[in-house]
């Protein structure tokens, strides 16, 4: 299979484009700079050269493609303003790419978080959220979903708050680069709410299983850890840096104190059962382990 992909140099776009690869299929994948070709061709993928907001190059990417993998969004939570300008990008990158797919019954893949759900882990059934400050990337995603209807082979990957890789990567990335600059291995709250995980080399293994079979308008949670305490988090991340580990203010994690202070287990049992989708990778608590002081 040929695939286009966006995303494909970050954490997890480099996970996925390498598991592409070493099962056979072809990738062509988004860049933006030179860096970005560059690292794409070393992987053995071949460069398209363009931003998220180029369309026409991402039709183009998609008309030529047996598959196509939406994996970009800009990741700036800067302010309100950055992050629905970055929402909005996605969402028109997606529409332009699915556009391109109705009627071909060929695969695309999309990306959103696990949902969270009061008092118990959250299942593939659950909703995602449509209230909030990301609730935009959620009705993106339902979007594409919709496009089940309409020839296309499309799925949904929830990925947890924490997408890990050689100890650093999503919340408890985070976390560590606070405990960095402030001193202090701090968490909100009691530090009691469970944050779920999963080795990006795991989570990519799952792209490529839902490229390859998962029935159109589905969605799956790549969850391998179902929630570790983020006091526990913190505790590795205090001890690999040497520093105390206790709870601190909110403020002390900005935009992100409201999510960080919640519980949001969620559960990949589903996920592993129906689509054969094995973890093998080390676990977010062993995994931090790598964490450098």
């Amino acid at each position: 299979m040929h695939v286009f992909l966006t995303g494909g140099t970050g954490t997890i776009g480099t996970a996925v484009v390498a598991e592409l690869i070493a099962a056979g299929h072809t990738v062509a994948a988004l860049a933006r700079s030179d860096r970005s070709a560059a690292a794409l061709v070393a992987a053995g993928a071949t460069p398209v050269r363009g931003a998220l907001t180029d369309l026409d190059v991402l039709r183009a990417g998609a008309r030529g493609a047996d598959g196509v993998v939406s994996l970009a969004f800009s990741n700036d939570f800067s302010s309100p303003e950055a992050l629905a300008r970055g929402i909005a990008e996605e969402s028109d990158a997606m529409a332009a790419l699915g556009a391109e797919l109705v009627g071909s019954d060929r695969p695309f893949v999309v990306v959103s978080g696990t949902p969270w759900v009061p008092g118990r882990a959250a299942v593939e059934t659950d909703p995602l959220p449509l209230d909030g400050p990301v609730a935009g990337r959620a009705r993106s995603v339902l979007a594409a979903l919709d496009l089940a209807s309409r020839g296309v082979r499309v799925s949904a990957i929830r990925l947890p708050r924490t997408v890990h890789a050689d100890g650093a990567g999503g919340f408890a990335g985070i976390l560590t680069e606070v405990a960095r600059s402030s001193g202090v291995a701090g968490y909100p709250g009691t530090g009691e709410q469970r944050w779920p995980a999963v080795h990006a080399r795991d989570a990519a293994a799952l792209f490529r299983l839902a490229l390859e079979g998962a029935p159109a308008g589905t969605a799956w949670h790549a969850v391998a850890d179902e929630g570790d305490r983020v006091r526990d988090i913190a505790a590795v991340i205090g001890r690999r840096l040497g520093l105390p580990v206790r709870a601190v203010a909110d403020e002390t994690f900005g935009e992100f104190a409201p999510i960080f202070a919640m519980d949001q287990p969620a559960s990949g049992v589903h996920t592993q059962r129906a689509l054969a989708w094995q973890p093998t990778h080390p676990s977010l608590l062993a995994d931090l382990e790598n964490v450098t002081p």
